[in-house]
């Protein structure tokens, strides 16, 4: 569950917020600060609910459907399923889940140039319920692949734009913008915490369909209370930020149909399948990931100081997607060895195969309040961003040697899963919390928006590892497997930690 930033600046995706009101002092405190005024959302602008709603909704679709679409794919026709290779199956999760990230690139492209913000957002929304109703109603593999492409293009416009609107909803210097950040990111856990307990309780009582069904209705029931108030929005996020001349129209479309013709050839010519789409999300992500730090070192906007930041983010970079190849695993190999491996009968009831993954936003409930007080008491004396991603690395990387001493073992406690994915949890809020400021923080002026969508591709690289790296996963290779993954990734955490005081020189000034 990626906990996002409340950075009192700038909005969660980079983006910044609404200036302060036209007049007003920015150098005196307290200056004409704006207050709540009428009907308000636990002290909050009214609208706040309406995106909390939004937001809640699409995470308990997206990871609703996510617990169990795997077991679609894998399960036999007999009980429900496509009866897909598994180790196939879990690479088109990863690429799927690597695809919504690369997509919110795509997202901030189109509102920014296009739609705006806000009405991207809105068909984001459509798009997605149009997957999830694809899954529920379309048979066999085209449905998997009409809804998981309406789906990853939907999540990946949301992705980029809902924080946006959570931004526009106070000024600069609104004393009430924090706590409303952190009501709303409230909505990711709730709905990452309930969507799986819902759609697998769906699932496995009434089927892979019903279980579909009920993500659709959710993210219906989020749109609906959302379109009712859309028009109270403020006005900038009604308006296209940088307008995409008409004149580059035809370009822009003729770009479109290419990428779209190359992707349709190398379907047909089976260059492109879904054996080895996990693999190929990875390469057109690297690329884009080189192509966009070669962008950023060699631009002549770009001053010295500035190049130095890009660099001192390489190392981050790489640790980012060490972190997320393995956690990310959670949707595929923790799926699997859920279904597989775990002990899920209490009494004569059987656990969900997808409940596991409830455990890591429940933790994120319980524990990020406890993390917010602990680098509040710390002030300057908490570990620098570096040494926070080296840590959360290491602890990624020890939650999957906690599985070794389970081989062998033929009916594991499902207590033990939880305690694998609470120090993964531990892991992640040293890490994804931090990521998304520390971006916006380092972007050279000229380019703030590319800096996080770098971060976004160190998302996407791992999540489509998460997927390529399952292909090697079964019973029998347990231990080499979660052993050799875990070992790596201490290592690359250790790096960071050792390399920590290299970074932080070149981050001038950045702590």
């Amino acid at each position: 569950m990626v906990v996002m930033n409340t950075d009192t600046t700038r909005a969660g995706d980079g983006t910044t917020s609404a200036a302060a009101p036209h007049g007003t002092p920015d150098n005196i405190p307290g200056a004409d600060l704006p207050r709540p005024a009428g009907k308000t959302f636990f002290g909050q602008p009214r609208m706040l609910a309406n995106l909390f709603s939004v937001e809640l909704w699409e995470r308990f679709s997206f990871y609703g459907m996510q617990g169990i679409v795997l077991l679609y794919m894998y399960f036999a026709t007999t009980e429900g399923g496509l009866g897909i290779d598994q180790s196939t199956a879990a690479g088109i999760v990863g690429a799927y889940g690597g695809a919504v990230y690369l997509f919110a690139i795509l997202g901030g492209w189109v509102a920014d140039r296009l739609l705006g913000s806000e009405r991207t957002m809105f068909v984001s929304g459509v798009l997605i319920m149009a997957g999830h109703i694809s899954l529920a109603l379309l048979p066999a593999v085209s449905g998997l692949a009409i809804g998981l492409i309406l789906i990853a293009v939907g999540s990946g416009g949301l992705k980029a734009t809902i924080t946006n609107l959570v931004g526009s909803l106070y000024e600069r210097r609104d004393p009430r913008r924090d706590a409303g950040f952190s009501i709303f990111y409230m909505g990711v856990n709730i709905g990452g915490l309930t969507g799986p307990l819902l759609t697998g309780l769906a699932q496995q009582t009434w089927g892979f369909h019903l279980g579909f069904g009920l993500a659709a209705i959710g993210m219906a029931f989020g749109l609906t209370q959302y379109a009712l108030g859309r028009r109270r929005l403020p006005g900038e996020v009604h308006h296209v930020p940088n307008p995409l001349p008409r004149s580059q129209y035809g370009r822009w479309i003729g770009v479109a149909a290419a990428a779209l013709a190359v992707v349709a050839a190398a379907v047909l010519t089976g260059v492109l399948d879904a054996g080895n789409l996990a693999d190929v999300v990875v390469v057109v992500t690297v690329l884009a990931a080189v192509a966009l730090f070669v962008l950023l070192l060699t631009s002549a906007k770009v001053d010295d100081d500035e190049r130095s930041r890009v660099r001192s983010f390489i190392p981050m970079f790489i640790g980012s997607a060490a972190f997320w190849a393995l956690f990310q695993q959670q949707f595929t190999v923790i799926t699997i060895y859920s279904d597989t491996r775990l002990d899920r009968s209490l009494g004569d009831w059987t656990m969900p195969i997808s409940w596991v993954q409830s455990f890591n936003p429940l933790f994120i409930i319980l524990l990020a309040p406890v993390f917010a007080v602990l680098w509040t008491r710390l002030g300057d004396r908490q570990p620098s961003t570096p040494a926070k991603f080296g840590l959360g690395i290491v602890l990624m990387g020890s939650a999957f040697l906690i599985f070794l001493p389970m081989v062998g073992v033929s009916s594991v406690p499902v207590l033990w899963a939880a305690l694998i994915l609470l120090v993964a949890t531990l892991g992640e809020l040293l890490v994804s919390p931090v990521g998304l400021s520390l971006s916006t923080r380092l972007a050279p002026r000229a380019y703030p928006v590319l800096m996080v969508s770098l971060f976004y591709l160190s998302v996407a690289l791992g999540t489509a590892l998460s997927g390529s790296l399952a292909g090697y996963y079964s019973e029998q290779s347990e231990a080499a497997y979660f052993g050799a993954l875990g070992a790596v990734t201490i290592v690359i955490g250790a790096g960071l930690l050792v390399l920590s005081p290299w970074i932080r020189r070149r981050m001038r000034g950045v702590r």
